[in-house]
């Protein structure tokens, strides 16, 4: 058995190392990117290296897709927030535009109904509207979370309520599970930052 098929039993399930310590790793940086830490993107980094081998390992191809897009984009959210916070500043965070937000849902819906196509076309995937929903949406909240938008933590309320169903069909217990706790956490995540944002010299002036 090579490492990347390395892992244990649990209530019946062969549970993989890498998908759990991945998905630990996810579970962190949801928690550094709620306060707003540069530490975000490199643990983002390195989870999304370890989840794609695991989606790879379980024929996922959407989800092994997401995580090497996750790994391109840690590194544009790295950039963006390491020049947000030059000189030591506080990231400051925004709700979108009404531009910026229409953008957004224009940009997922028709992306979404592209990559479904694809993967129905090519085979790549047993779930193709599903996988290609979470693969589209987690790539709008990720940018928009690399620009530090507030709006991104609803993007992942509506990726969450679709990924929690297609991780377990898919057999990754753990990612499953971690689907769950990440609604809760983004949950509590959106209501730091509009604390964040309220808290602004400006806001509360006005």
């Amino acid at each position: 058995m090579s490492w990347t098929e390395a892992g244990f039993t649990l209530l019946g399930q062969h549970v993989l190392w890498i998908d759990l310590v991945g998905n630990v790793l996810a579970l962190a940086t949801v928690w550094l990117a709620i306060r707003r830490t540069i530490w975000t993107w490199p643990v983002q980094l390195t989870g999304s290296v370890l989840l794609f081998v695991a989606s790879v390992q379980a024929h996922i191809t959407g989800n092994a897709l997401k995580q090497a897009m996750f790994g391109a984009l840690a590194v544009y959210g790295w950039w963006r927030w390491t020049r947000g916070t030059r000189g030591g500043n506080d990231l400051t965070v925004r709700p979108g535009t009404t531009r910026e937000r229409v953008a957004l849902v224009a940009v997922m819906a028709v992306a979404t109904a592209l990559v479904a196509l694809f993967f129905t076309v090519t085979g790549w995937s047993w779930a193709p509207l599903p996988d290609a929903y979470i693969f589209v949406g987690s790539a709008v909240a990720t940018y928009a979370q690399g620009r530090a938008l507030i709006d991104f933590w609803w993007i992942w309320v509506a990726v969450d309520v679709v990924g929690v169903p297609l991780a377990f069909q898919s057999g990754l217990v753990v990612s499953g599970v971690v689907y769950a706790i990440f609604f809760v956490m983004v949950l509590l995540g959106y209501r730091e930052w509009r604390r964040q944002y309220a808290r602004r010299p400006e806001v509360v002036a006005a």
